[in-house]
């Protein structure tokens, strides 16, 4: 613990946070999520089945997750590489890769990704939703769960010697599972224990960051130290909103570039343009809470990538910053989200 404080802790080694710069805080590079896959209407299974071709771009960005070759980002490792080059060369400096168990992790692409790059990559340890849980990994207790997360981040993750510098995305459901529950109860007994950053991806429901900021309170987290993502796709009432962000954890717009006119994963839910983005940040800023913002792209499909037409992992800087700058967000406002709440969450105590 003592040789992690005040550290950052990336797959090539522990940096000092003032190195980090402009960073993303949930973005994948490499991962497969084919347990997500939706089998497409009837009448659209030839195009779900049909390579990337021009004509078939926009029905594979409304149907992302009904295109199987498209849930499959780790046959992307160039296109990713060249994406990196370019996110460095718009100002960018570091992304934390968000993959856990459960969508295939693997360590030793972020750690050469980072070496020929030179972007900084901080992996997440711990374990996805509850559909990704093994037989094993769902028999486990707390006690062994906490075990495994404080593993891969003192020894190295999946066999390796490459170490994680962050617990998540740590994966819940709606409504949270037991499974689900222990692993959360686990990462809050690890972040006592290292005082590391931990990151969530909640259920989708407005009920769940709630639930879920309360079994890690019970488990002695600390919540200031805790991002919970997809706050775009999740709190959509203001006021509600509001109420969360009183509880002191990280609020994370983390869409940014995912415009759909139908959200597969919760029809109920109608999701928010980059432009609404852009306003629930402005009114968390104006409400005082420009010190708890942090902004990413969530990218984990291929159809997000510019090989594919997509907007890719440089959009906030090139595109939605200077939107943000036109509706009167602050330039030191910006800076925070970018720059210092990253870089306060992801060192160690």
């Amino acid at each position: 613990m003592s040789s992690l404080s005040g550290k950052v802790q990336t797959v090539l080694g522990q940096v000092e946070p003032a190195q980090l710069g402009r960073t993303l805080t949930h973005e994948h590079l490499t991962m497969t999520f084919d347990f997500c896959y939706h089998p497409p209407p009837p009448c659209h299974e030839a195009i779900s089945k049909e390579p990337f071709l021009m004509k078939n771009l926009f029905w594979i960005q409304k149907h992302p997750y009904s295109h199987q070759e498209n849930l499959r980002l780790n046959q992307e490792t160039e296109a990713v590489k060249e994406e990196l080059l370019h996110f460095k060369a718009s100002g960018g400096g570091t992304m934390v890769e968000n993959t856990t168990t459960g969508l295939s992790r693997d360590v030793l692409t972020l750690k050469r990704l980072s070496q020929e790059t030179g972007v900084h990559i901080v992996s997440g340890a711990g374990f996805y939703v509850d559909a990704t849980h093994s037989a094993e990994t769902r028999a486990m207790s707390v006690e062994q769960l906490t075990d495994v997360l404080i593993n891969e981040i003192l020894h190295g993750a999946d066999g390796t010697t490459i170490k994680c510098g962050v617990i998540g995305e740590i994966g819940c459901s709606w409504p949270l599972t037991e499974s689900e529950k222990r692993v959360l109860q686990a990462a809050a007994h690890a972040q006592v224990q290292l005082g590391c950053p931990v990151i969530i991806h909640p259920g989708r429901n407005s009920g769940s960051p709630f639930q879920i900021i309360r079994v890690l309170q019970e488990a002695g987290a600390d919540i200031s130290k805790t991002v919970m993502s997809h706050l775009d796709r999740t709190l959509l009432d203001k006021k509600e909103l509001l109420e969360f962000a009183r509880l002191g954890s990280y609020l994370e717009y983390d869409l940014f570039g995912t415009e759909l006119l139908h959200y597969q994963f919760n029809p109920d839910i109608d999701m928010p343009d980059d432009n609404t983005r852009i306003r629930r940040v402005g009114l968390l800023v104006d409400e005082g809470y420009e010190d708890r913002i942090l902004v990413a792209h969530d990218i984990h499909t291929k159809h997000r990538l510019m090989k594919y037409g997509g907007h890719g992992y440089s959009h906030i800087l090139t595109n939605i910053v200077p939107k943000m700058l036109l509706r009167g967000i602050a330039q030191h406002a910006i800076d925070k989200i970018l720059i210092e709440n990253p870089r306060q969450w992801l060192t160690f105590r």
